[in-house]
C-alpha cells in the first residue's frame, strides 16, 4: 500500500506533509493554524515571489554566499513558480502573520524539493534546505515587501 504522507521536521517538530506535496513541514503547519478564508494568493503574487527567490539565489552565488549547482536548481525550481507550473503548492491562506512567514516558508519549501528534484535528490531530503539555501540574506518582510513592490 502506498503511503500517502511523508514525516518532515522543523524547529517546532514533526509534521505529516502529503507525499506528493512539494511544501514541508511548515506550510502544513501554516494551513493548519489559519484556516481562515479558503482564499490563496493569485497567480500574479505568487510569480512575483519566484522573481525574488531566483534573483535572490543569483545574486547569492555572485557573492559566494551560495554554490552555484544550488543556485542553478533554486534559479530553475523558481522559473518553474515564476511559469504557473507550482501554483497548486501555494496552499496558506491569504490572511496569516502580519509579516507574511508563511507564504515566504511556502515558496521556500517548495523551490528547495524541487530544487532538490532538479539534482537527483528527493522532496524532504533537505539537500536544498528551505532556510539556508532558498532563503539565503532574506526575511519575510524583505520578501513580502518586495513582492507587494512587484505585483503593484
Amino acid at each position: 500500500m502506498k503511503n500517502d504522507f511523508r514525516s518532515e521536521a522543523d524547529s517546532m517538530g514533526q509534521m505529516q506533509v502529503p507525499a506528493d506535496a512539494y511544501y514541508g513541514a511548515q506550510t502544513a503547519r501554516a494551513v493548519e493554524n489559519f484556516p481562515i478564508s479558503n482564499l490563496r494568493f493569485p497567480r500574479q503574487f505568487i510569480r512575483a515571489i519566484g522573481l525574488i527567490k531566483k534573483h535572490a539565489a543569483a545574486t547569492n552565488t555572485a557573492l559566494s554566499l551560495l554554490p552555484k549547482n544550488i543556485s542553478d536548481a533554486i534559479q530553475k525550481a523558481a522559473q518553474e513558480v515564476i511559469e504557473g507550473k507550482l501554483d497548486a503548492q501555494f496552499v496558506v491562506d491569504i490572511f496569516q502573520t502580519g509579516s507574511g512567514t508563511s507564504t515566504n516558508m511556502n515558496a521556500n519549501e517548495v523551490i528547495a524539493n524541487r530544487a532538490a528534484e532538479i539534482l537527483g535528490g528527493k522532496r524532504g531530503d533537505k539537500s536544498v534546505h528551505p532556510n539556508d539555501h532558498v532563503n539565503r540574506c532574506q526575511s519575510s518582510n524583505d520578501v513580502n515587501g518586495r513582492r507587494n513592490h512587484i505585483v503593484a
